[in-house]
């Protein structure tokens, strides 16, 4: 399995590489995944989970118990549960969020697919995010799942990001080149 060097090196990386070695050996990827999915919503959606995750003033115990009630109502596996308790005893549910994000790029990685990110002006219709999702797997060799932001900002163009690279074909970008060319 291929996976950055970065994502293993972090704390939230070496969890999430774990969680998915242990997914891995049950056959559960694709539950667990679909459970931090589950679990990332519902830390988006209520800023009383997030608290909880992050208030130092709850004992371990306590955040524990809470867990294992917010795993048993979010209906999320055994796994899952029994790592988000390992998360608690250790004092780590801050970093939930991060060991969540790593996870999906542990699994896409074992999948061969990269995350690509496209800003644009106004929406892109399903053909033109289909035409450039075929494009960029044809670029990068691997399939590529691509999610689409606006960001009226640029006033035309795209700006397409995937991992580290940055392919900024915005209007906004090249009348800021000219502007600087201009005083030169």
């Amino acid at each position: 399995m291929d996976i950055s060097a970065g994502i293993k090196a972090s704390l939230a990386g070496r969890y999430a590489s774990a969680l998915f070695d242990l997914a891995a050996e049950n056959g559960k990827v694709t539950a667990v995944e679909s459970d931090l999915e589950t679990l990332a919503a519902a830390l988006a959606e209520s800023a009383d989970l997030a608290a909880l995750t992050t208030n130092p003033e709850l004992s371990r115990d306590a955040q524990g118990k809470a867990m294992a009630a917010v795993a048993k109502k979010l209906k999320l596996s055994a796994l899952t549960a029994n790592f988000l308790g390992v998360l608690a005893a250790n004092r780590r549910l801050g970093k939930l969020p991060a060991m969540i994000s790593a996870f999906k790029a542990i699994a896409a990685a074992q999948r061969g697919e990269v995350n690509a990110t496209v800003t644009s002006a106004h929406p892109l219709t399903a053909t033109q995010l289909t035409a450039l999702k075929k494009k960029l797997t044809a670029r990068e060799g691997r399939t590529v799942m691509l999610s689409a932001t606006v960001d009226p900002d640029l006033l035309g163009g795209l700006v397409v990001t995937i991992g580290s690279q940055r392919i900024d074909a915005s209007i906004r970008t090249r009348l800021n080149s000219l502007a600087k060319a201009m005083q030169a």
